[in-house]
């Protein structure tokens, strides 16, 4: 008898079509809308896998009801949505996606930075509502990038290749990190900092950090006072590293230039948020990994750690070896 998987958002065919040559496949038939809650809750009983998305918070009622659960594969790199000690004591993988989406999402980060910095989507608006008028000096000025110094707060892959990117702009680099990255310092020539003095003396703070217990609100109003008032900060990590409330008011009083999101603490974000009130803002809809390739290679990776464990193998991308 085959296997039961159930599949949270509706795949790539030939990703769908090789899943359902070794297996039982039932998949949530939505590109937009994700599985409400109870409906799964309600069917997570009947299946030995599960390939989720951050949407879905896989927690321990969920663990419960899932007791013929043997895998949970994640789409993504990070796995906050997943109570990883609960699915381990109850004997399940949890896998996730590293690695494919490292360039992907640098490009993104380099990108937001440059769209604050350049005030590139405010100056777009101001084109399309007819605010141009004539060539002035100093009509949608921005900050440089070239030549100024960035702060990665976490230093993995993605903030190496951010990094890397960087170098192309003659940054000076700094980073803070739970760890010393030798390797990288001689490769970038990137210089360690505390993250008090990262944040005092960089142009521009990106959060690359992955969301756990000790970096949820990292960055709160004492962090950002420590900010220069023409610094940017860049977040293509996880929301809730940054407190909201402290980062609006932050934007209100002028404590810092600007700031480029790709993430929040609750998503989708509604239109009536406050973050959405700021022209020196770049908000996007958390598309850091949303290129066709590295989507489709994300999907890929995610069928084979659920093939490889419902097969009684060892995923390669298995997270709970690391807890």
């Amino acid at each position: 008898m085959k296997k039961k998987i159930f599949i949270t958002r509706k795949p790539p065919e030939h990703v769908l079509n090789n899943l359902q040559k070794l297996f039982e496949v039932e998949i949530w038939n939505s590109e937009d809308i994700e599985i409400p809650r109870n409906e799964l809750l309600h069917i997570i009983h009947k299946f030995d896998g599960l390939l989720c998305l951050l949407t879905e918070s896989i927690d321990e009622e969920l663990l419960d009801k899932g007791r013929n659960l043997k895998v949970i594969s994640n789409l993504a790199v990070g796995y906050n949505n997943i109570h990883i000690e609960d699915a381990i004591s109850r004997g399940i993988m949890v896998t996730n996606t590293p690695g494919v989406l490292t360039e992907t999402t640098a490009d993104l980060t380099f990108a937001l930075m440059l769209a604050a910095s350049r005030r590139l989507v405010e100056a777009s608006h101001a084109l399309r509502e007819g605010k141009w008028k004539t060539w002035s000096p100093m009509f949608m000025t921005g900050m440089d990038v070239h030549g100024s110094t960035l702060g990665i707060i976490g230093l993995g892959e993605i903030g190496a290749a951010v990094a890397r990117r960087a170098k192309g702009f003659n940054m000076k680099l700094m980073y803070y990190s739970r760890s010393r990255k030798p390797e990288f310092e001689a490769e970038l020539d990137i210089e360690y900092a505390d993250l008090h003095t990262l944040l005092q003396t960089s142009d521009y703070v990106c959060i690359l950090t992955p969301f756990t217990k000790d970096t949820k609100n990292l960055i709160t109003m004492n962090e950002l006072k420590l900010m220069k008032n023409t610094a940017v900060l860049i977040n293509t990590a996880r929301g809730g590293i940054v407190n909201e409330f402290d980062l609006i008011q932050a934007l209100s009083d002028g404590v810092i230039w600007g700031a480029g999101l790709d993430v929040y603490e609750h998503e989708p974000l509604p239109l009536d948020h406050p973050l959405l009130q700021f022209p020196n803002v770049v908000t996007l809809p958390h598309i850091g990994s949303a290129s066709i390739q590295t989507r489709t290679k994300m999907w890929e990776l995610a069928a084979k750690n659920i093939t490889l464990a419902l097969q009684g193998k060892t995923p390669p991308n298995l997270v709970s070896r690391l807890k």
